[in-house]
């Protein structure tokens, strides 16, 4: 229900920043055929114009496409000196931002912290949660170990009327908040402070304290659930979970007590009305969400990807193309068809597809290329091409094989192979640029449901390293072994995975780090799912 008092504090967009509102305005200009949005409240999905296919992804696409030679390009003259250079990583020293969740217990702040997280870091801006709840467990794992003195974190020490625990709680709070700031302060971009924040009165003492530091600002996010069954879904995760607070107990009795928590935070809980304060409010996860003095270019950025976020059931497919006759030979980048080997995995697919589908929907991404194109011709599936999927360009070398790139270039080849991740070939990109081509994809991954996508290695480890929070050092090195599908299924706290080998055979294109042992390319990484219930720092 729409608060009275808030009307003219929860408005679309025109107290963005003025850089976004230009945005918006030749984005509406393109429009001009799209349906109306309300004035007040942004409603659903983002427009079809931001979607796969629509026109700013062309637009997009259009103004980000290198010139790419043919698959049968000669070698490069002699007469080039050096292949490339690195990429320097974008400063961000200046973005100094406190996103303070606010909501309901099992209302999904921790999914959306994370999930947030996840995407800003591989961004490479330097991101930390900072969760209230972690502290007290660390801090009454810590007292329990030193004095032998168990903590009763049951529903009443979240009573309102518990005075002593109310303060308890009040100062894990400000500590955390403490640590955020003086973590930002060391150099950190986004400090994300995860915890109920339910009170008008804490969300003062939040804006108050981050006033206090030059350069910082505060978003608030809360986030509400309407929806009965993901609530009593994330209620059943609680518990079952390894929660500290319900270890040795019946689940039965830890969702009773769980379910008192939330009454009693219930009793005092304040929605966002403040009209000063520069917040978001999701509903249900993207079904609806409101958006308050969000200013520049991170924080409007933020707002976007919050917005596409959704948490139905979904699983998405990544699989290289079929080998290739360049695979074959040895050689980068190009055009090349398949070879007989990658012929025969695609016809190989649709079965093992269908075993894993069923019925379900499922659509099919490609890149421009024609290997991908090739390798997803048999799959009865609606398909879609994005040129943002192309291969890595590598430039001056593109068609060449590494003995011919060592021996032409010996001292840019070394380099590479020291700093991969931000090394650019000439007339080419660096992995560093496929991340920043990328992001259009990821937004659109998130907003779908069952998605297929054909791509090329560098490409595939860049999504890969999103989906499983990987370190951009060691990005350029994952394994993504021809004639495999990768099965990615998210989860609230992370990514599982499965992979399917096809017992067809195909040359192994992956080069590791030099000095590094990295596992075999059959060998599934453990689980990302797991929650974190301690804090590394007390």
């Amino acid at each position: 229900m729409d608060h009275p008092n808030e009307d003219h504090n929860r408005v679309h967009f025109p107290i963005l920043s003025s850089e976004l509102t230009t945005a918006l305005g030749a984005i509406e200009d393109m429009a001009d055929d799209t349906d109306a949005v309300p004035d007040n409240v942004v409603r659903g999905r983002p427009p079809a114009i931001f979607r796969a296919g629509g026109p700013m992804l062309k637009q997009f696409d259009e103004s980000t496409a290198s010139s790419r030679k043919g698959s049968q390009a000669p070698t490069p003259p002699r007469s080039v000196v050096g292949i490339g250079n690195k990429v320097a990583k974008p400063d961000y020293s200046e973005a100094k931002i406190v996103l303070a969740m606010v909501g309901l217990p099992a209302r999904g702040k921790s999914y959306l912290s994370n999930k947030l997280m996840r995407y800003l870091k591989w961004l490479e801006y330097d991101v930390q949660v900072f969760n209230v709840g972690q502290l007290r467990r660390s801090r009454a794992h810590h007292k329990a170990q030193q004095s032998g003195i168990l903590e009763d974190h049951t529903s009443s020490y979240f009573s309102h009327n518990n005075v002593e625990a109310t303060k308890l709680r009040e100062q894990l709070a400000e500590d955390s908040l403490e640590m955020l700031i003086r973590w930002l302060k060391r150099g950190g971009n986004v400090a994300i402070h995860d915890a109920t924040n339910s009170t008008r009165m804490r969300r003062a003492k939040i804006s108050a304290r981050v006033a206090k530091e030059k350069g910082m600002s505060v978003i608030f996010l809360e986030s509400i659930c309407n929806d009965p069954a993901v609530i009593a879904a994330n209620v059943a995760l609680k518990v079952s979970s390894g929660d500290p607070d319900y270890k040795d107990l019946p689940r039965e009795v830890a969702e009773r007590d769980f379910l008192r928590r939330i009454k009693e935070y219930e009793t005092v809980y304040e929605t966002i009305t403040e009209p000063h304060l520069s917040y978001l409010r999701i509903t249900d996860v993207g079904n609806e969400v409101t958006l308050s003095r969000i200013n520049g270019y991170l924080q409007s950025r933020i707002a976007f990807y919050l917005m596409n976020l959704h948490v139905k059931p979904r699983n998405i497919f990544l699989s290289r193309h079929g080998e290739s006759q360049f695979n074959v030979e040895g050689r980068i980048g190009g055009d090349s068809l398949l070879s007989e080997r990658g012929l025969a995995y695609a016809l190989a697919l649709p079965e093992l597809v269908r075993n894993n589908i069923g019925d379900a929907p499922l659509i099919v991404w490609t890149s421009t290329l024609q290997r991908t194109i090739q390798t997803a011709g048999e799959l009865p599936y609606p398909k879609l091409t994005w040129k943002s999927l192309d291969e890595l360009d590598a430039g001056v070398c593109d068609g060449m094989t590494y003995e011919e790139i060592e021996q032409a270039y010996p001292e840019d080849f070394a380099n590479r192979d020291e700093d991969k991740f931000n090394y650019r070939y000439r007339g080419g990109e660096s992995y560093r640029d496929v991340v920043v081509r990328l992001e259009p994809v990821i937004m659109e991954l998130e907003r779908q449901e069952n998605i297929l996508i054909f791509g090329h290695q560098a490409i595939l480890r860049c999504l890969y390293a999103y989906f499983h929070d990987l370190p951009q050092a060691d990005l350029p090195y994952i394994n993504v072994p021809l004639h495999t599908v990768i099965k990615l299924t998210p989860k609230a706290y992370g990514c599982d995975e499965e992979r399917y080998t096809l017992p067809i055979g195909a040359v192994d294109t992956h080069r590791p780090k030099p000095g590094s042992t990295f596992l075999p390319a059959d060998v599934v990484p453990a689980s990302t799912t797991k929650r974190e219930y301690f804090g590394t720092n007390i």
